[in-house]
């Protein structure tokens, strides 16, 4: 999943400042460990196609992060991460499992 290298500590990242001054509750924890996915979410929404709306979003976001860091043009990044996904939902290359935990 990554190129980086396993480090001893967990690394999180920090709570963006709306949510701070505003509140709000986290929605999804996506992490990287021994090149494994885990990941926590809340079912959050009524209407589960709003998930879509999330991903779509989170999608755009790369590819602007992509464009402030790496130089590369947002649309691409975001055509390329939409094209990903969509393989990925036809052939997935790790079904993982689910739990319910909290």
């Amino acid at each position: 999943m990554s190129d980086r290298p396993a480090q001893a500590a967990f690394e999180a990242l920090a709570v963006p400042p709306p949510a701070l001054e505003k509140g709000g509750y986290e929605l999804i924890r996506a992490v990287i460990a021994e090149c494994e996915l885990h990941v926590s979410l809340r079912g959050a929404f009524d209407e589960t196609e709003t998930w879509g709306i999330l991903l779509a979003d989170v999608a755009r976001h790369v590819g602007r992060i992509y464009a402030l860091e790496a130089s590369m043009r947002e649309d691409d990044v975001v055509e390329k991460v939409r094209a990903m996904f969509e393989a990925e939902m036809e052939r997935p290359t790790d079904l993982g499992k689910t739990n319910a935990v909290s």
